[in-house]
């Protein structure tokens, strides 16, 4: 019996595929310059009025058809005034993009031959791409916290460790839920009704676990209802926070797996990537389409 493929025809995007998309550097220069202005249109600065662009010999910039005024597709990109590659930049989207848990600079310096200070600043770059300030719209929200880094030794060992508090919306038939995950000062009661009231819908019904935290969010206009894991109770009907502790779950074991050790400085650009492809995992193998279009939507 022939095996299924996991991923439907129309979200599969291979490396070949790829390849036949972006054969070369012109090809990626010609996708963002399509993307900033499609069709080569644009308003020319100098005519005044909106004109097609053609491009210039080898050069990364575009010239009014009426008057020669320039234009540079890469400029306020992160690709401006890199010397890599614009493939490999793509490529490097590419493999992001192409799985769940993440992929190393080292593992983009293997398959590139770019240096690793190179790979390290690429990803970085990407990585600020893929930030998104998002209003949680659905009606039912998981909301828990966990901590990062640190050892686990002596009373205090919470102390030495980075909080991050998450909330998830559960998915319905109209929509998939999406996740907010941000790094706190703290895990205490006003940090939390302070997240809960930024990215929670007023009326929401809200879980979470017996975390004191909680306490009161019913008082800021939510239905509060919580899950006993003190007492060994994981899930009572529609009460749990599995969806939220699934998220950290796939969290942990990227950083862990793959990245080995993130500094509480950068966790924030970590933990931005990892809610881009959950907020996206209906996409199947284009997500690095998703990531591509964050490029020329964060142009300044």
């Amino acid at each position: 019996m022939k095996p299924k493929q996991s991923i439907p025809k129309e979200l599969r995007y291979t490396v070949a595929d790829f390849n036949r998309e972006f054969p070369n550097d012109d090809a990626c220069l010609e996708c963002i310059k399509e993307q900033r202005w499609p069709n080569g249109v644009t308003q020319c600065v100098k005519c005044g009025v909106e004109r097609k662009h053609h491009r210039v010999g080898n050069r990364t910039a575009y010239a009014c058809q009426s008057c020669g005024n320039h234009i540079y597709p890469l400029a306020g990109t992160v690709f401006e005034k890199s010397t890599t590659s614009l493939k490999t930049w793509f490529y490097a989207m590419y493999l992001m993009g192409s799985t769940r848990c993440g992929i190393s600079a080292k593992q983009i310096q293997r398959e590139t031959g770019v240096t690793y200070k190179t790979a390290w600043r690429m990803f970085r770059q990407i990585r600020s791409l893929l930030a998104e300030g998002l209003q949680l719209e659905g009606s039912t929200v998981e909301m828990d916290e966990m901590f990062h880094g640190g050892t686990r030794r002596g009373h205090y060992w919470r102390e030495r460790m980075t909080p991050v508090v998450g909330m998830v919306e559960r998915s319905d038939k109209q929509r998939i839920g999406r996740v907010v995950a941000r790094v706190a000062p703290d895990i205490k009661k006003q940090t939390l009704r302070r997240f809960a009231k930024e990215y929670i819908l007023p009326k929401s019904v809200v879980f979470t676990d017996e975390h004191v935290g909680y306490d009161g969010l019913e008082n800021q206009g939510y239905t509060h209802k919580r899950i006993r894991h003190t007492a060994k109770v994981y899930v009572t009907g529609d009460i749990h926070t599995n969806t939220i502790e699934g998220f950290w779950s796939t969290v942990k074991r990227g950083i862990g797996g793959v990245y080995h050790n993130v500094s509480a400085k950068y966790l924030q650009t970590y933990l931005d990537e990892y809610c881009f492809r959950y907020n996206r995992r209906d996409k199947g193998n284009l997500l690095f389409k998703a990531i591509l279009e964050q490029v020329s939507q964060r142009a300044s």
